[in-house]
């Protein structure tokens, strides 16, 4: 299977970029191919609503998101990598998500895979509700198949994520696909 996870944390060498790697590695381990791109550090605009890619055609800004959209629309599944900031995904993360209306359908009848690594400082029991609800209505609506979701409670350093399991359930999550 092709994966391609969108790494959405600008701290390359964060708790998330963690989780990418364990997963990365376990997906490795199960023979599947796997690119991670760091849409952090990328050229991406935010959509700037004018509608002229008609929802499907290109978009009028050139910038990264077309190397990005080649790569999905190539692939079997995407992983949505991104820290918890105030209770969502990230900026820049969600940017990328955003754009993603300049190829809606085309996502839509890829029918792919989907997973969501993500961390958070925070360790109540309610941390990630806001941000698994996004995910799961973007399951809904670009009918992905989800195949899981990392939620790593308590991971807001990496310190405190390599002693937590949100690395071993990663790396089991691509395992396991």
């Amino acid at each position: 299977m092709k994966i391609i996870v969108l790494m959405g944390s600008p701290n390359i060498h964060g708790s998330t970029a963690l989780l990418v790697d364990s997963f990365v590695k376990g997906a490795q381990e199960s023979n599947h191919s796997v690119e991670v791109i760091d849409v952090c550090h990328a050229n991406i605009h935010p959509c700037i609503g004018c509608v002229k890619c008609g929802y499907e055609g290109p978009c009028v800004q050139k910038d990264d998101i077309s190397k990005i959209r080649e790569k999905l629309l190539r692939a079997d599944m995407v992983v949505f990598a991104t820290p918890l900031y105030y209770y969502g995904m990230s900026a820049q993360f969600k940017t990328v998500v955003d754009r993603f209306c300049a190829y809606n359908s085309s996502l839509t009848r890829k029918h792919l895979k989907s997973a969501l690594l993500t961390v958070a400082w925070n360790s109540d029991d309610w941390t990630f509700d806001a941000l698994e609800a996004h995910y799961k209505t973007l399951v809904r609506y670009l009918d992905l198949e989800d195949k899981g979701m990392v939620l790593g409670y308590g991971c807001g350093s990496p310190s405190m994520t390599r002693t937590s399991n949100a690395l071993q359930q990663a790396r089991q999550l691509g395992k396991n696909l």
